[in-house]
């Protein structure tokens, strides 16, 4: 592959990214993708391959950045010291919120799947979100205190940043507002960080600010 096919297989990726995020697999059509990304269908298909070949490659590429970032947080958690566990913790909720704010699309695209969008792909969940679910769930529970249910702590964090991330929250004017605003991203942060902390009985304080 020239550097100008690997520079326009990334334009389609982003493009398609971008509409599956928004539109969802079954509402998105090759053809819209292509027309986005200034290009022919036949192009476009010599280059990726059809629809399902290039969600296949666009969740690839979404799990391979959110992996790269839980592997450096919880390979903090698996190096700290007894006093600092918590700590990393509550950095590996931080680098979650971020990664998700950052990035948003990526939620969207596991938030379609809820929906049960592009029901006949049926292996990405458990070739992708079951391990990442139990890479985290095992980094943590030897530190916690008593015995909460470890698969929906983690799943609950999912929940929530993946739905703030896209949804937002309603001001007190009745305006939707996101991680987009400081101020909402600062509350959304302090209270993920108050719930995980309380549920696992995690020792010490809260990180400052996150009151």
């Amino acid at each position: 592959m020239t550097s100008a096919d690997s520079g326009q297989r990334e334009l389609i990726l982003r493009v398609a990214t971008r509409l599956f995020a928004a539109l969802g697999y079954d509402a998105t059509s090759v053809s819209q993708i292509a027309e986005a990304a200034g290009l022919d269908v036949a192009t476009l298909t010599r280059q990726a391959g059809g629809k399902r070949e290039l969600y296949l490659a666009v969740m690839e590429r979404a799990h391979h950045a959110e992996l790269a970032g839980l592997e450096r947080s919880v390979g903090e958690i698996a190096a700290a010291a007894p006093g600092e566990t918590s700590a990393a913790v509550h950095h590996l909720i931080d680098d979650y919120i971020d990664f998700c704010a950052q990035n948003s699309e990526f939620p969207a695209l596991w938030m379609h799947r809820w929906l049960f969008d592009a029901s006949d792909v049926t292996e990405l969940d458990r070739q992708y979100v079951q391990p990442l679910v139990q890479y985290v769930t095992e980094a943590i529970a030897p530190l916690t205190r008593g015995s909460p249910d470890m698969k929906y702590v983690i799943w609950s964090v999912i929940w929530c940043t993946h739905a703030f991330s896209r949804g937002g929250v309603l001001d007190d004017e009745g305006n939707r507002v996101g991680p987009e605003d400081p101020e909402t991203l600062r509350r959304f942060r302090a209270y993920l960080h108050e719930m995980v902390h309380c549920v696992l009985a995690l020792p010490g304080d809260l990180p400052g600010g996150a009151t």
